[in-house]
């Protein structure tokens, strides 16, 4: 079974709206480890404004970031929406069924992993609905103050447990999660 793997870039408070605070912090380590996380996957699941940020830029950025921009224009993109009626960007599938349901599906289907950026109100669903097999959140050593924190005020308490860790020399941490076992 495919797993859905979250990935963010987090500050030091919590917020991933808008990451442009992050290109301070780039680094060549960085950079391998995005690329061999998208290299694990095969489809992105988006949400809709992470959806419009990313067909509006990637389409015209593969001469500029190579191989890791043709596997974001190639791989397939599953897109969660009740307000769009249609997606254009290549091998997108709109999403408009009960979440639940429809990633449950996704996960059923042959593959590598379907990967998450970005797209917080999508990770807070996924996350409410038990959806996520692994949290990968890269925390950048800066407090942005305000902005869509990664996880909203909820009343259940999940615990995670921490399966990997990397540094890098830019400072940047990856904590990689599961949830627990119950």
């Amino acid at each position: 079974m495919r797993k859905v793997v979250v990935s963010e870039f987090v500050a030091l408070d919590g917020v991933m709206e808008n990451p442009d605070w992050t290109w301070q912090f780039q680094s060549s380590e960085q950079e391998q480890y995005k690329f061999n996380e998208l290299k694990a996957s095969d489809s992105l699941l988006l949400g809709r404004v992470t959806y419009e940020g990313f067909a509006a830029a990637w389409p015209n950025m593969i001469e500029q970031t190579g191989e890791y921009g043709q596997m974001m224009n190639d791989y397939t993109k599953y897109v969660v929406s009740q307000t769009l009626d249609h997606v254009d960007w290549n091998n997108c599938q709109l999403i408009k069924g009960t979440i639940t349901e429809e990633v449950n599906k996704l996960k059923q289907l042959p593959g590598r992993d379907i990967l998450v950026c970005g797209s917080c109100d999508l990770v807070n669903e996924l996350h409410h609905n038990d959806l996520i097999d692994e949290y990968r959140l890269m925390i950048f050593p800066v407090v942005v103050g305000s902005g869509k924190r990664i996880f909203k005020d909820g009343k259940e308490k999940k615990v995670l447990q921490l399966v990997d860790t990397k540094t890098f020399s830019s400072g940047v941490t990856v904590l990689t999660y599961q949830p627990n076992p119950k």
